[in-house]
């Protein structure tokens, strides 16, 4: 397994929308991927991770939700058939580090997807599961929970994290100087 690096707004590779996964895409290499995510989720650390952040652009989430995360989710293809209710929930994001604000998405939804081997599910979710679906689902059609915000708000979030990854930049650049300069 490895760690995949993941996109950061405003990289507009994160507004590519996610193509479907074909059935000839199961297999070891669609495996591979699946793990990579759930290794990247679990080390950022996240609950949940859609394809497109991580620059592969298929219709592919890893979820879970769970305290002791062992509860893994893959929802491949995934549509949502049913929504019910309001939920306002604060809300951040692995592609928008640091960021979290209050977003309304439906309190239930009924999803219809394919696990990794192909196989066709339907499930039921609610509370923080659905809400996590459903801001991962906006991924795939390159949307982020930014986009719920106000023009103000969201200039305001790309300016910190680009001064963020600048500062960042800087950092690991001295680092490595400081390096160099010790095995002269």
């Amino acid at each position: 397994m490895a760690l995949l690096t993941i996109l950061e707004y405003p990289d507009p590779r994160l507004r590519t929308r996610a193509r479907p996964v074909l059935p000839e895409d199961f297999g070891p290499e669609l495996d591979r991927m699946i793990d990579d995510m759930f290794e990247t989720m679990y080390a950022a650390p996240g609950i949940g991770l859609a394809a497109t952040q991580v620059d592969f652009h298929k219709r592919l989430i890893v979820i879970d939700v769970s305290a002791e995360k062992n509860e893994p989710l893959v929802f491949i293809n995934p549509e949502i058939l049913s929504r019910e209710g309001k939920a306002v929930m604060e809300e951040g994001c692995l592609s928008v580090p640091g960021i979290f604000d209050e977003v309304e998405r439906a309190a239930k939804v009924r999803v219809r997807a394919q696990d990794r081997t192909g196989a066709t599910f339907e499930r039921d979710l609610d509370g923080i599961l659905a809400v996590c679906l459903q801001h991962e689902m906006d991924h795939l059609e390159g949307k982020l929970f930014v986009d719920y915000l106000s023009d103000l708000k969201r200039e305001r979030i790309r300016k910190k994290l680009e001064k963020d990854r600048r500062e960042r930049a800087s950092r690991a650049g001295a680092a490595a100087t400081a390096r160099a300069r010790a095995y002269r």
